[in-house]
């Protein structure tokens, strides 16, 4: 084995070691813990010094078991150069209901990545990938407004996605799973309706 073949392997075990220790993590999390480092490495069957080199803390590492779980499962699909406001909303709606299912089925672990971000122990900023997605499903229309007004609709949007406003919709307003779904995704089409309107009566 030559020098750039052991160079690959090394990368290899790295990111193997990386995703077994959020794997491990996930799985402590999803039973309702708050684990350490030291116990996600003693559950994956790693040496804590191992651990310790890829996640300094217990709050970094449930960020990124969080954010690792769910990199893959939301996808926006690439707009046709015809794409209407028709479609846009299409799109949005597919988007909202989509990231609500995915915060459904990992409602534990996003839960205590809030409560983690809430007592201040998490300074990593969060929410970047949700604006990335609204930002590629609402890319047709981005055209159609001034670009100040297009990130304000932006981040109108970003409240009803994720796991405060599943909170809001659960704990707070009290309605099941069905209607809590049905009204972020009402919410979301107001909003692009009123900001697409907005733009119409501005370009007036």
């Amino acid at each position: 084995m030559d020098s750039q073949e052991r160079s690959f392997e090394r990368v290899n075990q790295k990111r193997r070691t990386r995703s077994e220790l959020l794997r491990a993590a996930r799985a402590i999390i999803e039973k309702g813990s708050h684990p350490s480092v030291a116990e996600v490495a003693d559950h994956a069957g790693i040496s804590r010094a191992t651990a310790y080199r890829y996640f300094s803390t217990p709050d970094e590492m449930i960020r990124e078991a969080v954010l690792d779980g769910v990199a893959t499962s939301i996808t926006v699909e690439p707009a046709g150069e015809d794409a209407d406001a028709a479609q846009v909303a299409k799109r949005l709606d597919k988007l909202v209901t989509d990231v609500f299912k995915m915060i459904l089925e990992n409602e534990a672990v996003f839960r205590a990545l809030l409560g983690s971000s809430a007592a201040g122990e998490n300074q990593n900023r969060r929410g970047g990938r949700r604006l990335a997605w609204l930002k590629e499903a609402l890319g047709p229309v981005e055209s159609e407004m001034p670009p100040p007004q297009f990130q304000r609709l932006v981040n109108a949007l970003s409240l009803v996605m994720g796991i405060e406003s599943m909170i809001v919709m659960r704990d707070i307003c009290d309605l099941d799973t069905e209607e809590g779904e049905k009204v972020l995704r009402w919410t979301a089409k107001t909003l692009l309706a009123g900001a697409l309107q907005g733009a119409e009566d501005g370009a007036k």
